[in-house]
């Protein structure tokens, strides 16, 4: 139709006007006053025209016959019309323009489903395709998002004050196109971040968080900061009320991200190194959100698919370490003791042995290649990975190490202080408190009972809590002022966590972390690892 078309030209055609009309068009003759003119693809393509550049001229030339162009805008609108919508968890791209040469100029490939005659895409790609067609001059019918959702139902006010560095790093991200990751310890305030971001942002929001304490402490911060009041819900378990900003976990993110993707123009990841496992993954991969922003006191993983959040959320737009922060007096002092013990003589012994076999076993293969070959059925890794779970076992009980970690708080409860005891062993974490006679937290205790435990150490000025790797995340004791490392991994991003337990500021305060190693064993490629030393 558009090759065919043919145009009128009312009144005199200057030298000007006749070189401009021959880039799209041939003269083919005059009828009843009127110049005629007839579209032509190649001379269009030749001068790189589209169907709205096209129009755009004749209306400059003023000489037009009105209908004429009115029946082109028409046809340019059918003919370079978009319309992308969200059905069943996948972005649906159609229209009668040929899309393929479009998207492939961009590298970008997508499968064409026949039944649907349309393109098909993950609603990641929302933001991208978009783009890509309105930079190629194309109407975008942009049916995505419910239209209620694309601002808040009232402007809402962040009545709290950010630090200088809080503000930077919100105006890096609002810089990066509001996307991308905000790197700070644990007690530096990510969650007031965000809460300014969301409230500038003005859209409906979407926080997924690791944990249901997580959710509490979020649903707190936003009766803290803003005057957001009813406009706040949480969408978890038992209770599932939507809300313009909600607040969910990333398991039932995980569950429900099909009929949560097309309400929230904002995605909020606290905690956003847990983006990259499989099930997470697919809630960055099936929302067309194109406002992101990741937390995390520290992105780095010991698989390296850190590398992923990048992707799925946006590059780091701001870092900083508890180092630099505390320097600025925004995070309490710290100081890092690393404490050595010795094995019993009889426990130095088994384990040497038992290392010996281990080597013999393994040979050279990392713990992971172990891991891999044991899944295979290889006989000499599985025996190797016993062997292993024996040596931590000597070691996680070992007595020396015990009574050091019992020495250390009982000088610091003397102190007064408030000591936070940090494990990776339930049995270790058991024992541990019953010779201090202090609070148990570990993963196998119900959530009253953790709700029960946390408030007691909170309402204590001194006194010692033992967590499991329950306490990891989201555990806010802001004045603990000790903490004692007794077992964990080679994770740096563990070790931070734990440190940021302790650096919330309260004035005169001071924090000490002691790192209690078992000398001659594993313990001590993994404290240097968690260090950043090897």
């Amino acid at each position: 139709m558009v090759s065919g078309y043919t145009f009128r030209v009312r009144g005199w055609i200057g030298d000007e006007e006749f070189k401009e009309l021959s880039k799209f068009s041939r003269y083919v003759g005059r009828d009843r006053g009127y110049a005629l003119f007839r579209l032509d693809p190649d001379r269009m393509r030749a001068s790189g025209m589209g169907l709205w550049d096209v129009v755009a001229v004749l209306e400059s030339i003023g000489v037009v016959v009105p209908d004429d162009v009115e029946e082109l805008r028409r046809i340019a609108e059918e003919s370079s019309k978009v319309v992308i919508e969200y059905s069943d968890g996948r972005l649906i791209i159609r229209s009668r323009a040929l899309l393929k040469p479009i998207l492939e100029s961009e590298g970008i490939f997508l499968q064409y489903n026949r039944e649907l005659k349309a393109y098909t895409a993950l609603p990641i790609m929302y933001q991208t395709l978009k783009d890509l067609f309105t930079r190629k001059g194309m109407l975008v019918e942009d049916k995505v998002f419910n239209p209620t959702s694309l601002a808040l139902p009232r402007g809402i006010r962040f009545t709290g004050e950010l630090r200088d560095y809080q503000n930077e790093a919100l105006r890096s991200w609002e810089k990066a196109g509001k996307k991308g990751v905000i790197v700070l310890p644990t007690g530096a305030g990510k969650t007031v971040i965000a809460i300014a971001a969301i409230a500038r942002a003005g859209v409906w929001s979407l926080v997924v968080v690791y944990t249901r304490d997580h959710v509490k402490q979020w649903l707190d911060s936003f009766r803290r900061f803003t005057d957001a009041g009813g406009l706040v819900g949480a969408y978890y378990g038992e209770e599932k009320r939507l809300a313009p900003i909600t607040v969910t976990t990333y398991q039932t993110a995980y569950r429900r991200i099909g009929e949560l993707a097309p309400l929230f123009p904002m995605l909020v990841f606290d905690e956003a190194h847990h983006i990259p496992a499989d099930k997470f993954k697919r809630i960055a991969q099936s929302s067309p959100a194109p406002f992101r922003m990741g937390l995390s006191a520290t992105i780095e993983r010991e698989d390296g698919r850190h590398e992923e959040v990048f992707a799925l959320v946006g590059g780091i737009v701001y870092a900083s370490d508890p180092g630099e922060l505390t320097k600025k007096g925004y995070l309490a002092p710290f100081v890092i003791r690393r404490v050595k013990v010795d094995l019993a003589k009889d426990e130095k012994k088994r384990y040497d042995d038992l290392r010996r076999r281990f080597r013999a076993l393994a040979k050279g293969r990392s713990f992971e290649k172990l891991l891999e070959d044991a899944r295979r059925g290889d006989s000499t890794a599985i025996e190797a990975l016993k062997i292993n779970s024996s040596m931590r076992s000597i070691v996680q009980n070992s007595e020396s190490k015990l009574r050091e970690v019992v020495k250390i708080a009982n000088d610091e409860l003397r102190k007064g202080s408030k000591i936070i005891i940090f494990t990776q062993y339930r049995r270790q974490a058991e024992e541990i408190a019953r010779r201090l006679g202090g609070l148990l937290l570990h993963g196998g205790l119900d959530k009253s009972t953790r709700d029960i435990v946390l408030r007691r150490f909170k309402a204590s000025k001194s006194g010692v809590l033992v967590v499991t790797t329950v306490g990891d995340e989201g555990l806010d004791i802001p004045d603990a002022n000790v903490g004692i490392f007794v077992s964990g991994t080679g994770s740096r991003r563990q070790f931070i966590q734990r440190l940021g337990r302790l650096l919330r500021p309260k004035e005169g305060k001071k924090a000490v972390l002691y790192e209690v190693i078992a000398r001659g064993t594993s313990e001590e490629a993994q404290s240097r690892r968690r260090r950043g030393l090897g």
